[in-house]
């Protein structure tokens, strides 16, 4: 068996960290929003999580019923985490390899 060439190997590491960092700047520049009482409560936040925006329906604004609409700002906050998570994952996944070897086995 041959060794594999280290200035390849190091290329293929450094590739690989540019297309990482391309992709967290990415994410960080991503903007996902979640929702919550069919739109009636609406949380804007970036990939990397800073909620940049919350916007609530007059309707659903009750003095006499504040739980449910600090219920309807957690759900929004919620799904718009989720879907943070979601694009963290889509923009990371392919560069994860699903945990494989990111060397494509050139180290085996």
């Amino acid at each position: 068996m041959t060794q594999p060439d280290m200035s390849q190997i190091l290329a293929q590491a450094q590739e690989m960290q540019a297309k990482l960092q391309q992709a967290q700047q990415e994410i960080l520049a991503s903007e996902v929003t979640g929702t919550a009482g069919n739109n009636l409560v609406t949380v804007t936040m970036t990939g990397g999580g800073e909620v940049t925006n919350v916007s609530i329906d007059p309707q659903v604004v009750d003095p006499e019923d504040v739980d449910t609409l600090q219920d309807l700002v957690m759900g929004a906050f919620q799904d718009a985490h989720a879907k943070a998570g979601d694009l963290a994952a889509q923009k990371m996944g392919p560069l994860s390899g699903g945990g494989g070897d990111p060397f494509g086995g050139m180290l085996g």
